[in-house]
Formats: C-alpha cells, sequence, structure tokens
C-alpha cells in the first residue's frame, strides 16, 4: 500500500520541523536578536489570522497583503528596540542585562507609542471611512498594528532577556585596534 501524504497532514509536520531548524541555528549561531524577533513575528501574524478565524472571514489575497505589512511593520519596531539594547550594552548603562533592557525599552517606548498610535488612527479612518473593499484589510491592520507594537515591547524584548546576549563583540573579519 502507498502512503500519501496531503497537506493537511504536512503542515504540522512542516511547522514543527521549521520551529525545531530556527532553534538550532540560532542556537549554533548565537542568533538570539533574531530568534527574539522570530518569535515577536509569530506572534503578529498568528494573532490577527486567529482573530479572523473566530469571526469567520475569509483569508484572501489583502489579508495576506495586510499580514506582511504588519510583519514589516513589527519588525522595524522591534529592530528600533534591539539597536538601543546594544547601545546601552556597549555602553553599559546599568549593571544587568534585565535592567539595560527595561531602560532600553522605557527609552524608545515613547517613540513607539507615537508611531503606532498614528498609524492606528490612519488606518482606523480606513476602516470606518473606507469602504467594503477596503474593510477586512483595514480590520487586519487595526490588530496587527496593536499586538505589533504589544509584541516588540512584551515578546521581543523578553525573549531576548531569556536568551541572555552578551555584550557586544567585534563583528568577524572586521580588524581591531588594540
Amino acid at each position: 500500500e502507498i502512503y500519501t501524504l496531503s497537506l493537511h497532514d504536512a503542515l504540522p509536520i512542516f511547522g514543527r520541523a521549521a520551529t525545531v531548524v530556527t532553534l538550532v541555528l540560532c542556537a549554533v549561531l548565537r542568533l538570539k536578536y533574531a530568534l527574539g524577533a522570530m518569535v515577536s513575528l509569530v506572534h503578529d501574524v498568528m494573532i490577527p489570522l486567529g482573530i479572523f478565524s473566530l469571526l469567520n472571514k475569509e483569508v484572501d489575497l489583502t489579508i495576506i497583503a495586510a499580514l506582511l505589512t504588519i510583519v514589516g511593520y513589527s519588525l522595524n519596531d522591534t529592530i528600533i528596540i534591539y539597536d538601543r539594547i546594544r547601545e546601552n550594552l556597549r555602553a553599559k548603562v546599568a549593571p544587568t542585562l534585565n535592567e539595560v533592557i527595561n531602560n532600553s525599552v522605557n527609552q524608545t517606548l515613547s517613540r513607539t507609542v507615537i508611531t503606532s498610535g498614528t498609524t492606528f488612527m490612519a488606518v482606523l479612518a480606513l476602516y470606518i471611512f473606507g469602504g467594503a473593499v477596503i474593510h477586512d484589510f483595514a480590520l487586519a491592520m487595526l490588530i496587527g498594528v496593536v499586538f505589533g507594537t504589544y509584541s516588540s515591547i512584551f515578546v521581543g524584548a523578553p525573549v531576548l532577556a531569556l536568551f541572555k546576549p552578551k555584550a557586544e563583540e567585534p563583528e568577524r573579519g572586521v580588524a581591531t585596534t588594540a
């Protein structure tokens, strides 16, 4: 008897395999910042998809476009927070990593809230006045902006703290002066 694997059966297997490969590569290559960003991005995509599933809405190309926009938006926000963490680690502004991360998040919080609030207001206007064609796109974006901002602060940074990156080392292949 020939055994075939349907797409419905294969997706959980591929999802688990991708998770294991990602975790192993991040551990071997010491990509702690990347791991935090990936966890945050998975969170950012799964929440709108879950809400759309609960609302029994169809996921079409406009929703996929909204999800990709959310990924880009949230990744940019996460990178800004991580960049501040790196700067503060180099400057040794606090004695412990958790304090550095807390200070870094606090330093970028006003920028994050203002940027997300402005985007939220623009997308809310699209949701209210945009009509039926853009309604689902705007709904996905509204959900994504809220949870993308949340994940940059409350998911990405704590995952980084969990894996404890060391103080910044010089890049590989770059000569340093002693």
